[in-house]
């Protein structure tokens, strides 16, 4: 008999623990003043409460767990996603770096979280785009 590998996701403690990453870096790009950039792309569409739940929806199915975003929205592609976005490679570089930071503070490491952070870098980088940038009403 042989068992079924666990996923990225069991490897790294579940839907709880990803939770706990999701909500961390959201907490950070809320608080942190070195984020507003980041935080100021949610300004538009549908708001970072939205964007948390779809976030742990999306890596959710991308880390091997139930694919959530999928469910909801027929589809995972991360430029269709992003395609109205202006995303500039500071941003995608601040973005990782938040996530870093927020991997750390919930103590995840080794091999699968170093896998990860090479899958979530390699998927930054491919957004950045040149969409214009918005002009908002908010302080930038």
């Amino acid at each position: 008999m042989t068992t079924s590998p666990t996923s990225p996701l069991d490897q790294i403690g579940g839907e709880a623990a990803l939770r706990q990453v999701v909500e961390r870096f959201y907490d950070l790009m809320e608080t942190d003043p070195a984020a507003q950039s980041l935080h100021r792309l949610h300004f538009r569409g549908h708001g970072v409460d939205h964007t948390r739940q779809a976030q742990f929806e999306f890596l959710c199915g991308f880390l091997g767990g139930r694919a959530y975003y999928k469910e909801r929205f027929g589809h995972m592609n991360l430029s269709d996603i992003h395609a109205h976005i202006p995303i500039r490679s500071a941003d995608a570089e601040l973005w990782l770096t938040l996530f870093d930071t927020a991997l750390a503070d919930c103590s995840l490491s080794g091999p699968t979280v170093d896998k990860w952070r090479t899958a979530l870098r390699r998927a930054a980088l491919s957004l950045v785009n040149e969409v214009p940038d918005w002009r908002l009403d908010h302080p930038t």
